[in-house]
């Protein structure tokens, strides 16, 4: 293909698997820079709170250094939020602090009287979230793709109750806590849909709180992958599962959920999960957020994302979220290697 796309083009037409004149270059979480926030003069906490904000610091990333997506929401406080959670967004805080869950709905698993909303959009921040997606679609919309990310089951569950025993009960009270994932998923299932009709191109799901690091493969094959497979089973395409941590020992699990693509972090060896998937599964990764992103120098950007398009990678992809302090000289670097390393075909 002589032609070349535009990045939302790119994107799209990856996830639909044809013909594309380069890997894309995006994310499907937070990659909001600080040089963003300078433009507008804003501090970290506002962007959380305020929809146009939020809107803005999505779009001034593809906008200042041409990554591929404007995604929302930044923190992982949405969905616990609108089930009832507390969230501390350090509004006083000049510097980068994410919000954190100050308030648990429950301590326990056995205690947790899960009171779901009868209308997610009006819950908590969803309809802030909704807006900034609304306010990214006629902003850049036709420009870049527009993502959104959820929590998955269980990792909204270590949000909801104490994560302790949440861990405890996924081996001693398993029917307990399938119980409470089973009413998450038809929860996520309803957040991601209504960010999808508000505009959002793809869904990410996070389960980073059930990986290998955690849980036990056969505890991912037994409990979280069947609730996994409820979510993705209620979404339409695109949508992708991210899983933090080591991720080798279940990703054939991964790639069994229903999602239209695997997001691992910078610990997995891709060129293993490759051996194991083959190459009819799409799997994105697994650039180092901050060792790399943020703290390292350019050339170290350009030498990973060379490694990653080596091992298999079929989107260029950050591990986790980018943190902020970022320097511009890598978030171009990432771009520039992208398009240097990545002339290669859809998976």
């Amino acid at each position: 293909m002589n032609t070349e796309l535009s990045s939302k083009e790119r994107v799209l037409k990856f996830f639909a698997r044809e013909e594309i004149d380069r890997l894309p270059v995006f994310s499907g979480y937070g990659n909001v820079t600080v040089h963003g926030l300078e433009k507008y003069g804003w501090n970290f906490a506002q962007i959380h709170v305020d929809a146009h904000k939020m809107a803005s610091m999505a779009a001034s990333t593809p906008q200042l250094f041409g990554l591929e997506c404007a995604v929302v929401p930044f923190d992982m406080g949405v969905e616990a939020e609108a089930l009832g959670a507390g969230v501390n967004f350090y509004s006083h805080h000049t510097d980068i602090v994410y919000p954190t869950i100050t308030k648990k709905v429950s301590e326990t698993v056995a205690g947790l009287d899960l009171q779901v909303p009868s209308d997610m959009a009006k819950a908590g921040r969803i309809p802030l979230v909704v807006d900034a997606i609304r306010q990214l679609k006629a902003e850049v919309g036709d420009q870049v793709a527009i993502g959104a990310w959820v929590l998955g089951p269980y990792t909204l569950a270590g949000q909801l109750v104490d994560i302790g025993d949440l861990a405890k009960m996924a081996f001693k009270k398993k029917a307990m806590v399938d119980g409470v994932l089973d009413k998450l998923a038809d929860v996520l299932i309803d957040i991601s849909r209504i960010y999808r009709e508000a505009g959002a191109d793809y869904i990410t799901v996070r389960e980073m709180g059930a990986g290998p690091d955690i849980l036990s493969p056969r505890i991912f094959k037994t409990l979280i992958r069947p609730h996994l497979e409820k979510v993705f089973k209620g979404l339409d395409s695109p949508k992708i599962l991210h899983m933090c941590g080591d991720t080798n020992t279940i990703v054939e699990e991964m790639a069994l959920c229903g999602a239209d693509a695997v997001s691992v972090d910078q610990v997995n060896d891709v060129a293993e999960s490759r051996k194991k998937l083959g190459s009819n599964v799409c799997i994105l990764g697994n650039i180092d957020p901050y060792k790399v992103i943020v703290t390292g120098k350019p050339e170290d950007v350009d030498n990973a994302v060379k490694e990653a398009v080596a091992n298999g990678v079929n989107a260029i992809w950050p591990g986790c979220d980018i943190f902020p302090t970022a320097p511009k000289e890598n978030m171009l670097a990432l771009i520039a290697a992208t398009q240097k390393y990545g002339k290669l075909e859809s998976c």
